[in-house]
């Protein structure tokens, strides 16, 4: 493929992300699958994707000054405008004239001449004039919000819960890559084995503290070996390890997984049960359903009954006091994993942040009554706001006198972790920053 037709790819993606709300990780992989993409292209093509959407609001204010506002630009001129200044600020390997001129080759071909002058011109004032200096933004929020591309509003919210440091290492954490980590399934390979035959391979590992399954990867290409094409690993972020550590399954339990898709976590568990017993997965979509199925296949786990149901009618389906253990991994907004999908933080409004903390509260009531006595309930999100971890858990908490905040949690926390600046009196909150994880809540309750 042409250096300019893999931009022109680019382009394209930029825009259907942005107009259709998509999920970038999702349309990526399309666009590579069904363009027959090669891989170092492939790189280049995720690199300058995932960076001009991380960086967005970071490039709208470097274009501002050479953007007359009176002219309404089309949406693949803005992109193109967009992508290219992230090539020249934030890129180092391709020079600002080859990235000039393919951007004005790519306006050629889809527009006409005037709309080459003009991509020409701004891009040929930017490199000449240097883009606008941040350090003029008064405002220390405002300033943090377009340096590292994050909404307003969001920031200021968190600066409110967690003071300005927090959310400045919050932020900045967020435009990092972090590394990946994987899951061992112990019933077909020790952690131990599968960190030998990795580095035989040429990876660079480390056992995680989260979980005594977890691995963290530095380097090499897990999706290119034997143990994970033949479910020897799963990978899954170590935030979600904890989840699972923290629900204490059992073999020979009786488990419900509320909000169960993709099936980490739910397969983590099986692995926990060493397969024995029994666990009833749902989803509200019988299509992740038939995912979370596939997902247990690949692992050789035979104990998860995955089926699509509403979180918040499962009563219909089972009686009370049913389950030792319940999981409520709630819908959130996601803010806890910008890192992976930059797209989130400009989709979601504040109203979207009180909506999903309705939900979680309903499903927090509907799912309560089927834990037996004593038995430990984790409700847990992928989000850092508190409306929607430390509110719904105290909320639910007030409503409900026999069900209890189980604190024992906090001391089988693994130690590094019981320090952590997220641990407070409801639950513990993760934080991007502090152990390159994804931004996580979770917290125990117990049945009287």
């Amino acid at each position: 493929m042409e250096n300019y037709q893999v931009r022109e790819s680019i382009v394209d993606l930029l825009v259907r992300i942005e107009q259709d709300s998509g999920f970038s990780h999702l349309l990526i992989d399309h666009e590579i699958k069904s363009k027959h993409i090669s891989p170092k292209d492939e790189a280049l093509m995720t690199e300058i994707v995932y960076g001009t959407i991380q960086r967005q609001l970071t490039l709208d204010y470097y274009l501002e000054p050479f953007v007359d506002s009176r002219k309404k630009l089309k949406r693949w001129v803005r992109m193109l405008l967009r992508m290219s200044v992230y090539q020249m600020y934030f890129l180092d390997k391709v020079p600002d004239h080859a990235v000039i001129h393919e951007a004005v080759e790519i306006a050629k071909h889809r527009g006409h001449k005037g709309i080459a002058s003009l991509v020409n011109g701004v891009l040929r004032n930017v490199q000449r004039k240097g883009v606008p200096n941040t350090a003029v933004i008064q405002d220390k929020a405002k300033r943090l919000a377009v340096e590292t591309s994050h909404p307003e509003w969001l920031v200021k919210r968190w600066v409110d819960m967690y003071g300005y440091e927090l959310t400045h290492a919050m932020c900045h954490a967020n435009l990092e890559r972090k590394p990946l980590s994987i899951r061992v399934q112990p019933l077909k390979i020790t952690r131990e084995a599968a960190m030998d035959e990795l580095r035989e391979l040429g990876f660079a590992t480390r056992k995680s503290d989260f979980s005594d399954q977890g691995i963290i990867i530095d380097q090499g290409n897990i999706l290119r070996t034997r143990l994970f094409a033949e479910g020897y690993v799963t990978i899954q972020d170590q935030s979600s390890m904890l989840v699972t550590e923290m629900l204490n399954a059992e073999p020979g339990m009786t488990v419900l997984d509320a909000c169960s898709a993709p099936g980490g976590k739910v397969t983590h568990t099986a692995e926990k049960m060493r397969n024995q017993g029994v666990i009833a997965a749902y989803d509200l979509h019988a299509k992740k359903a038939k995912q979370i199925e596939q997902k247990a296949a690949e692992l050789d786990l035979t104990i998860i009954d995955a089926k699509a149901g509403d979180a918040r009618k499962l009563q219909e389906q089972h009686e009370n006091q049913r389950f030792d253990r319940i999981l409520v991994d709630a819908p959130c907004t996601g803010f806890g994993v910008i890192r992976g999908k930059p797209d989130i933080k400009y989709h979601k409004q504040k109203e979207d942040i009180d909506q999903l903390a309705r939900i979680q509260s309903e499903i927090l009531e509907h799912v309560a009554p089927l834990l037996k006595k004593d038995g430990l309930l984790i409700y847990s999100t992928c989000t850092v706001d508190k409306t929607e971890n430390d509110n719904v858990a105290a909320n639910f908490l007030a409503r409900h006198p026999d069900f209890i905040l189980d604190t024992s949690f906090f001391e089988q926390l693994p130690p590094m972790i019981r320090q952590s600046p997220g641990c407070s009196e409801i639950g513990l909150q993760l934080f991007p920053q502090t152990f390159s994880t994804d931004g996580f809540f979770l917290t125990r309750i117990k049945r009287k």
